[in-house]
């Protein structure tokens, strides 16, 4: 049977099937805010193969959005800690003030990571205020006189 044009070519053979106990590990490590690219690097699978799985198992793919959701409260806890350490003091015991910028990108950029992530969690509230007047009109589809 000949693919039609528009269909796309695989490339490479098709990943095995997700073995639970990697799973397992995968959903542990990202549960902790920990990257998946990183999580790859350190057991020699490319992270595309991680996508590849999803695709074939539906409850692993549901896992790992959870697992998502769940380190990035791991990341939103990090930046506290993060701003909530005192910065060490130089040789003078005055504050460093190289440290404290450092930490303040630190934090700043993970916030800005999980807006972007999860705008409805971590992004910033936006409110719609009107103020004037409103005029209504109801169409009822009965003509006038009725």
């Amino acid at each position: 049977m000949k693919k039609s044009a528009t269909e796309p070519k695989k490339i490479g053979r098709p990943p095995e099937s997700v073995n639970t106990d990697k799973a397992d590990e995968i959903i542990s490590w990202i549960s902790m805010g920990k990257t998946l690219r990183e999580w790859c690097r350190n057991n020699d699978i490319h992270y595309s193969t991680i996508y590849l799985w999803m695709e074939k198992d539906v409850q692993f793919a549901q896992r790992f959005a959870r697992a998502r959701d769940i380190g990035h409260d791991c990341i939103a806890d990090e930046t506290l800690e993060i701003i909530d350490s005192p910065p060490p003091n130089d040789m003078n015991g005055k504050t460093d003030a190289g440290y404290v910028s450092w930490a303040k990108n630190r934090a700043e950029q993970r916030m800005k990571l999980l807006a972007k992530w999860n705008p409805k969690k971590y992004g910033e509230k936006m409110g719609v205020e009107h103020s004037g007047a409103m005029s209504l009109v109801v169409a009822t589809g009965v003509p006038d006189g009725e």
